[in-house]
């Protein structure tokens, strides 16, 4: 895993770069909260494709589970992806909710990510 620092104006985000799925359990977002804290950040940018496909399954709780640590830590998290591809209206609803406030939020497309992420 990579992390590469963008600069948007006076913000400073960390994009998760991977090749492989990085967070397979609660434990690895704590693992990358301090991660990304210990550097002075607080907004991250993760891809779809480095989550746990469990975290799309709202059933096994794990996308609240950690999604509720980067609350708790205030750190901003934006993931990437193509969430079109996801049938739940559960996941659906959840998506959507998340993305009235601030904290988590779900973009197709990097720029729109750092875009939000920058103010």
């Amino acid at each position: 895993m990579d992390m590469e620092f963008r600069a948007m104006g006076n913000t400073g985000i960390v994009e998760i770069v991977a090749d492989k799925i990085i967070i397979n359990d609660a434990e690895d977002g704590v693992d990358l909260i301090g991660n990304v804290y210990y550097q002075g950040f607080d907004k991250v940018v993760i891809y779809q494709e480095n989550l746990s496909p469990d975290f799309f399954d709202l059933k096994t709780g794990l996308a609240g589970e950690i999604l509720q640590k980067f609350s708790n830590y205030r750190i901003r998290l934006a993931i990437v992806g193509d969430f079109s591809i996801y049938r739940s209206n559960s996941l659906q609803d959840f998506i959507r909710e998340s993305n009235t406030g601030k904290l988590v939020n779900f973009f197709s497309t990097k720029e729109e990510a750092l875009n939000r992420l920058s103010v």
